[in-house]
This record gives structure tokens, sequence and C-alpha cells, in this order.
């Protein structure tokens, strides 16, 4: 794998484009030229990926191609990179997007990999990652929080990423095992209370954070569940806005209001946390992972934790898959990604410090 084209230009798009041309050579396509602070180290031309035609003829060069649209645009984009054998990646939390991917690579002759961001993402190689010493599996429960570092006012909450995504994973039902059953389950319910280092958060259910986990697991564990944690009181509001007010009708409008309310924030944090139980040696035990990542200095510009960890999850497979570490050709699920040798890859082990 040498040449790579990167759709999207946005806060996280633009790092995986930074973080692969450190490696590989880079292109990237945008509505619109983007204009920064920092000068992007690779070519970015403008363009309407809805425009099929015209998509195909600047992949059609490229040996892979990475999404980092709107989860609404992927399906296009993966058709073509199927229909053209070259290798797709994304950041998609949608669940009827990856189940389309899914059934579209069993055909494959080159590898397609959504879902690489955080959650779904490294939380599901994380939660694998815990659950191989044991013997036999009770719970496994993964949690993932982005939040404002310093966070004020009721809703304590910044969209450091896509108001549209925050709400997708809002509205849609999630997919969870609950009683040794597979089932969906409402977003914005199963509330539940987490205190980290003295911090108290609020966790709730939110639609695909889990990716395939429940495909992986179903008839091995009695639960597995996926929650955003947020400050308490976040999802009480989030609820009356959707439900009381209805403007889970008017999505357009809801993401309008969020974003005028509740710009990015320049100090933000991004909470993992992971907990497996089960027996091992007949005895029953309990592994964690729990870790805060906080803005970074990389390439001569300070980088959101959202940003970074986001692009950098995806950004590592990507290497993983060059050099030969994953499979080569059809659907690769996130909790199949060896959790060291991710963070041995170059980008990986950011998440090291």
């Amino acid at each position: 794998m040498k040449n790579i084209l990167v759709l999207g230009m946005g806060k996280v798009g633009s790092l995986v484009g930074v973080l692969l041309s450190k490696n590989f050579e880079v292109r990237a396509i945008d509505h619109q030229i983007p204009h920064y602070d920092y000068k992007l180290p690779f070519d970015c031309i403008q363009g309407d990926v809805k425009d099929i035609e015209f998509l195909k003829n600047e992949m059609k060069s490229v040996d892979a191609v990475v999404s980092c649209l709107p989860y609404f645009l992927n399906k296009a984009i993966a058709q073509t990179a199927f229909d053209l054998q070259i290798h797709y990646f994304d950041l998609t939390e949608d669940v009827p997007t990856t189940k389309f991917i899914q059934t579209l690579s069993a055909k494959a002759s080159s590898v397609f990999a959504p879902q690489c961001g955080l959650a779904p993402g490294l939380i599901g190689i994380i939660g694998k990652h815990l659950t191989l010493s044991f013997d036999d599996l009770r719970d496994i429960e993964l949690r993932v929080g982005a939040l404002p570092r310093y966070p004020n006012g009721q809703m304590a909450y910044s969209f450091t990423w896509s108001p549209h995504g925050v709400i997708n994973e809002y509205l849609n039902d999630a997919e969870a095992i609950h009683n040794g059953q597979k089932k969906w389950v409402p977003s914005l319910e199963g509330f539940e209370y987490i205190n980290i280092e003295g911090q108290e958060f609020e966790a709730f259910t939110t639609s695909g954070g889990l990716g395939t986990l429940c495909d992986t697991f179903e008839g091995k564990v009695d639960t597995l569940n996926y929650k955003t944690i947020r400050y308490p009181g976040h999802g009480k509001l989030m609820r009356f806005l959707m439900y009381e007010l209805i403007l889970k009708d008017d999505k357009d409008l809801l993401e309008r209001i969020l974003s005028n309310a509740k710009p990015p924030v320049e100090e933000d944090v991004v909470y993992v946390y992971a907990v497996v139980e089960g027996w091992q040696n007949k005895t029953l035990s309990r592994k964690e992972y729990y870790k805060a990542f906080y803005p970074i200095e990389f390439a001569g510009k300070k980088w959101r934790a959202i940003s970074w960890t986001t692009a950098a999850s995806l950004v590592a497979v990507i290497e993983m898959v060059s050099a030969g570490k994953l499979i080569q050709k059809g659907f690769l699920k996130q909790e199949d990604i060896p959790f060291e040798k991710f963070l041995k890859t170059p980008t990986g082990a950011l998440f090291l410090s």
C-alpha cells in the first residue's frame, strides 16, 4: 500500500492525512479547499464525492481510500472501492452502513475496515484484549467519553466532533447482549453513575459503539454493552430536547441549535474505560482498563484529544494492514486487531504517552 486517498478534510480527516503522509503518498478531497493555520503536507482538491464518476476517477489511481465523511456518504464510497478492488477504511458508527459494507466485503479482494475510530474502534480492540486471560466470560462493559475538560452550563458539553454523528448515536437503537441474548435496546437509557479518580460521571446507552462485538460474543457472555460517558445531567437534557420538544423529527434544526449553543473547545479530554468479568481457573475475576487522553502537540500544531485519538486509531489500523499484520482481504472486525501489536505501530504508540 503506497497511495492513499483521504476524503473529508475536517479536524479528524486533516490529521489522518498528516499522520499518513509520514509513510504514504497522500491525496485528499473535500467539498471546499480547507484553510488552516498550518500547511497540509499533501495535496487537497475540491470536489463533490456524491458525483460517482468524479469519485471513481480519483480513486482508480490509489491503493486505498479513507472516508472521514459523514456516515450517510459511505455506502457509495465503499461500493466504488469494491468495484475498483482497493482497500477501504472509515470511521462510521452507523450500524446499517456497517452491515452494508460487511455484506459487500464478502466477495472483496481487498480489505474493508469500517469503524476504525474510538467507539467503535479502539474500545473494541481494548475490550477483546481484556477477555484473553479469562477461561469463561460473564460481562463486558465498554465506556468512552469525549468531553470538555472544563465544562460549564447545565449540558456540560461541547461538540468537538460532528453534531450530526452525536444525534445519530443518541437517536438510533443500540445492540447489546443482555441475559445472554443479543437484542436491540433504546439509546439515551440505561443510566448509570461512574466515579473515576473522584470525578463523577454518568453513562448511558448510545448506538454503534460496539461495532461487531455482539456477533463475536453472542453465546459467550451474559452481558455486553456500550455506554457513552458524560457529565451528570447531560443525558436528561438531551432526552428533553429530542423527545419532549420532538426535535428528533427535525435533526437539521436540532443540529443547528446544538452547534450554535455548544461550539468546540480547545481543551478537551477523552476517557476510555473498559471492564471485563469472568472466571480464571474457576475464580471469578475482574480486569479493567482506564486512561484519559488530552490534547497533544504534533507536526507543529496542538490537536484536540478527540481529533488525535480518533485519527490515530484509524491510521494505526492502516499501518497494520499495509505491513501485512492483519488480513489482506475481506471484512476486518476491530476486535480481531491485537491491541499489543496496535500499540507497536508508529501511530498506535501515541496511545502509550
